[in-house]
């Protein structure tokens, strides 16, 4: 679990989004990017039980930079307000399947998937959806699967509204092939996070994704 003093950095950062102010705090971002780093190091440990793609990621590869890039920004704070991790054993940059953590007060969240995908990968994915549905229902469908995400994000800005050009309009799997991610969310309280069963939430939400990340990762265009 994480303690509150991480929770009550990320707050400060939040009122006081300057170098002066980090810089001053500096000691106090080290210890909770710590207590981060170890506490996806243990998620990483429990789940490679599940998926032993992930068994030799070490946390620290996993978490990304609190500067933000603020080049092309209208936001110029230069600090994240958040710890994020990507799981993934093609790196935290790929493009592929992986799992992620995010961690900030009042907006935590865990899952994964495919994120905004390369077109090739794309299209790979939604024929292989397409041909054979059964098999993808069942994923999305499954009680834990459900029960914790309630299915797959449908953020608007993750689908298109029709089905992509090349594929059937009126195919059983068209509500499928509109997505653009195929990405499932739980948001977490903070007193969760902080909570005994913290890890264990997390753990039990990344091997209800399992599935749908092997069904995903199968079905990418291979180089």
């Amino acid at each position: 679990m994480l303690s509150t003093a991480s929770f009550s950095f990320l707050k400060s950062l939040k009122k006081n989004n300057d170098k002066a102010w980090f810089d001053a705090h500096r000691p106090a971002y080290e210890t909770a990017k710590k207590e981060v780093e170890q506490f996806v190091q243990s998620v990483i440990d429990a789940q490679s039980k599940t998926d032993s793609s992930i068994a030799a990621i070490k946390a620290k590869e996993t978490l990304f930079r609190i500067n933000r890039d603020v080049r092309f920004a209208k936001d110029k704070s230069p600090y994240k307000t958040n710890f994020g991790a990507f799981i993934n054993s093609d790196g935290r940059k790929a493009m592929t399947p992986g799992y992620y953590m995010h961690i900030e007060p009042g907006k935590s969240f865990v899952g994964g998937g495919l994120y905004m995908p390369s077109p090739a990968d794309l299209k790979a994915v939604r024929q292989e959806i397409e041909y054979n549905l059964p098999a993808f229902k069942k994923i999305i469908e499954a009680k834990p699967f459900i029960k914790i995400f309630g299915g797959l994000s449908n953020e608007p800005e993750w689908k298109l509204s029709r089905v992509p050009q090349g594929f059937d309009k009126d195919s059983p799997a068209a509500p499928y092939l509109q997505y653009k991610s195929y990405v499932a969310m739980q948001f977490v309280p903070d007193e969760l996070l902080t909570g005994k069963k913290a890890k264990s939430t997390i753990v039990d939400a990344f091997a209800a994704l399992h599935p749908l990340l092997e069904f995903l990762r199968t079905n990418l265009v291979k180089e």
